[in-house]
């Protein structure tokens, strides 16, 4: 009976995922993409609709602004969000690009704030996104500096799996790149996550030296370049993550 009912919250969290990734389906749709019988797949709709956590638009499925619910209460329960949030939309508006804080949890990135400056570039993720770690900026700052058992089990966990050309899959040539960003402070990513895209991040750490998350700023390679990618916005990076540090603690 228990093992039924974890099969049953796992097919339900498993359905509202499909329904997002196909950006709405229907009972038909969700039946022949996650190989189940309709009249199962109508079960799990229609409760799911009666829960208010799946709307019906003509037909088609999608997924419920009730969901915002939950997200908010597990943004707003870091600390970090309140603390960081002025910080980084100022980081936007003051470089025009667009400006991230980034936390970990299960081994993954996900994006708590995404600011947009007025020369921002449209990218693929949105607050919520999850990311691997290692394939960005803000990851790496992250891994960089936690503790050396918990950044191994991420990588058993998750390996390196390859986002573009320029995605670190070498283990070895990760630790480096880590004992990089520990010496210097802050992180690059050069096109490895998403091709055409460049970013620099650094990490934020509790006044104990743990790792509370990641700030960064995204652009395009034409304009993230030169003596801006490799001192001016790296600088204005950790000033920023200065003034968050202080705030956090004596919040």
């Amino acid at each position: 009976m228990v093992e039924n009912k974890v099969k049953s919250v796992k097919k339900t969290f498993e359905i509202v995922r499909t329904i997002q990734e196909l950006n709405g389906a229907s009972l038909t749709e969700l039946s022949r993409e996650m190989g189940i019988p309709q009249s199962t797949a109508h079960n799990y709709l229609k409760s799911l609709e009666k829960s208010h956590y799946l709307v019906n638009e003509d037909g088609t499925y999608h997924v419920g602004i009730r969901f915002l619910e939950h997200g908010a209460y597990a943004r707003d329960r870091r600390n970090i969000y309140d603390t960081a949030r002025p910080e980084v939309n100022k980081l936007a508006t003051e470089t025009g690009e667009l400006a991230n804080l980034l936390v970990e949890e299960h081994g993954r990135g996900s994006y708590l704030l995404r600011a947009r400056g007025v020369d921002a570039v449209q990218v693929e993720a949105h607050v919520g996104t999850r990311v691997y770690l290692h394939s960005t900026a803000l990851g790496k700052a992250i891994l960089a500096h936690m503790p050396e058992d918990r950044r191994e089990e991420i990588l058993d966990r998750h390996g390196l799996p390859e986002r573009t050309a320029r995605t670190t899959t070498d283990r070895d040539q990760l630790r480096e790149d880590l004992a990089e960003i520990r010496d210097r402070g802050y992180a690059y990513d050069d096109e490895e996550r998403l091709e055409g895209l460049r970013c620099v991040a650094a990490a934020v750490q509790s006044n104990s030296g743990r790792v509370l998350g990641a700030v960064s700023v995204s652009g395009p390679t034409n304009r993230l370049r030169g003596e801006r990618f490799r001192q001016e916005l790296p600088s204005k990076l950790l000033e920023v993550v200065n003034v968050i540090e202080l705030n956090i603690t004596h919040s």
